[in-house]
């Protein structure tokens, strides 16, 4: 489904991604875990196209690497940033529908699909999304991208700073979305949360891959939880 190989980013003069090799098959929930500063966020956005980068991204038979991110989007990729970026003066209900796939393929997802997974956002459709709190504004993001219709969709942080009702309300989402079809890369901190919902974990060191496999792996290495993840 996605393969990157060898994937190089830069900002400025600093080297970022040092040769990422990654590939998340259909349906697949994987995590990617690592520090801050390790080369997460970058990696998700240059596969989204929101930084350069060279390599290969390739996504089925297209390569992605050089298009632009609205380009990447109409061919089923999805990006959930960790800024959120709703509309603040738009209500809920019209932050969906900005998401909402166009053209003559109708999407697995309606309005009805995300107010059942997320009733708080039914019971606030009519607010302006900037005075929702942190923790619906994520639902809002999450549904947002949803609304897209993507075959893949990046998480980028999704339960920082959320209190833990809402961090096992975003599980339950994420481990819905494969029974639809959607993979999943989901860039974490929380190594309990990706341990519980990921089939594979990466952990990034230096722009790198240093370790790939299941989490029942990640559990019983020790050594790579302290070098890689501890803090």
């Amino acid at each position: 489904m996605l393969e990157v190989r060898d994937l190089h980013a830069y900002y400025g003069k600093s080297h970022i991604l040092q040769g990422v090799d990654l590939a998340i098959g259909e349906g697949e929930i994987v995590s990617l875990l690592g520090r801050n500063g390790s080369g997460r966020s970058t990696t998700v956005k240059a596969i989204m196209g929101l930084v350069e980068g060279t390599g290969t991204v390739r996504w089925g038979e297209q390569e992605l690497l050089g298009r632009k991110p609205f380009e990447i989007a109409h061919r089923g990729l999805g990006y959930v940033p960790e800024n959120r970026d709703i509309f603040p003066r738009l209500t809920v209900q019209q932050n969906l529908l900005l998401g909402e796939k166009r053209g003559n393929k109708s999407g697995r997802w309606q309005l009805d699909d995300m107010y059942a997974m997320f009733p708080r956002l039914k019971e606030r459709q009519h607010t302006e999304a900037g005075v929702l709190s942190g923790g619906e504004q994520q639902m809002l993001t999450l549904c947002r991208t949803l609304m897209g219709d993507p075959d893949l969709i990046m998480i980028d942080e999704p339960t920082e700073g959320l209190a833990p009702k809402i961090v096992e309300q975003v599980g339950e989402f994420l481990r819905a979305l494969p029974q639809r079809g959607v993979a999943v890369l989901l860039v974490e901190q929380k190594l309990t949360i990706a341990l519980e919902v990921s089939e594979r974990c990466l952990v990034m060191g230096h722009g790198q891959i240093v370790f790939a496999g299941t989490p029942a792996d990640l559990k019983g290495n020790t050594a790579v939880r302290r070098e890689w993840l501890e803090v």
